[in-house]
């Protein structure tokens, strides 16, 4: 099941997805009056799931939902417009990504990773899933493009063993971890050159944790101008989901609603050679097997 963060008539709204991806229906046409996609990870009964679950089979016509929407008249927004806390991120979490980050620096890699890199990036507002990433062409000469699954913690997490680590994810979506290499570089922490204004696409929707079996092995891809760049499957990741959630929740408690994202495979452009960094006017598109796609243009 689909939940989607859209406007609609100049009214920013919460839905839910019909199966065939047609229709976007309120939530509130359910009775549910939740206002932000926030409140509905850390508010939704599993009895509202269950019924959003069956409404999204529902025809709209015949079954007379108040406030549906076709697909193509709404404007989808980031899920989470505005994350309660900085985003949780992994680096160099799939192998091949490392080596070719190795490279990049001109670092020696013995092609091993004992322990997770854990980061953190800023998001004042999270570009929608066809919003525009901002180049920053005055402070930024190497821009860059990651596809990654995100992950949103549903109930607050504290000392979750591996094997119970599923029992704590509301869903998933797909983030773009937009970076400025020479930034990040430069001032060795990656907070700074992670955090720009602009460089947070994510959607196009929360894809609900039920949904998918456990743990995901799904396609990601990203593409530049329609060429191919990256192509692997969340299952190569070194460091997975109930890992990274049992890990941090041992020292941290990870409320509800907090966003962690997995890391990206090889194909970012510092892993070309020469490097392959965006330019203004190039179309990124990152896609993940059954939750979908967000295409963004570097303005």
């Amino acid at each position: 099941m689909k939940l989607v963060t859209y406007e609609v008539d100049r009214r920013r709204d919460i839905g839910v997805m019909s199966k065939d991806e047609t229709w976007v229906f309120p939530l509130r046409a359910f009775g549910m009056e939740y206002k932000e996609m926030l409140e509905v990870v850390k508010g939704l009964s599993q009895s509202e799931l269950d019924l959003l679950e069956h409404a999204s089979g529902l025809d709209p016509y015949s079954n007379n939902i108040v406030g549906a929407a076709m697909r193509k008249e709404v404007k989808l927004m980031a899920p989470i417009c505005r994350p309660e806390q900085d985003i949780i991120c992994l680096g160099i979490n799939y192998m091949e990504h490392a080596e070719e980050s190795a490279r990049f620096k001109k670092e020696q890699f013995d092609g091993t990773r004992a322990n997770a890199v854990y980061f953190s990036k800023r998001v004042n507002e999270a570009v929608g899933p066809y919003g525009d990433i901002e180049s920053h062409s005055d402070m930024v000469d190497s821009l860059d493009y990651e596809a990654e699954l995100a992950v949103i913690i549903g109930k607050d997490a504290k000392n979750v063993p591996a094997e119970k680590a599923r029992d704590y994810i509301f869903g998933y979506t797909i983030l773009n971890d937009v970076s400025a290499r020479n930034v990040q570089n430069k001032h060795k922490q990656w907070y700074f050159g992670k955090s720009l204004d602009g460089f947070t696409p994510m959607g196009p929707c929360i894809l609900t944790a039920a949904s998918l079996s456990y743990p995901p092995e799904l396609s990601i891809q990203s593409k530049v101008n329609g060429e191919l760049r990256q192509d692997s499957n969340t299952k190569l990741m070194i460091f997975h989901i109930d890992q990274i959630i049992s890990e941090l929740s041992k020292g941290m408690t990870l409320r509800a609603g907090t966003i962690i994202s997995t890391g990206t495979p090889k194909g970012v452009g510092m892993g070309f050679e020469p490097p392959k960094f965006l330019q203004v006017g190039d179309e990124v598109e990152c896609k993940i097997e059954g939750i979908g796609s967000i295409i963004n243009k570097v303005v």
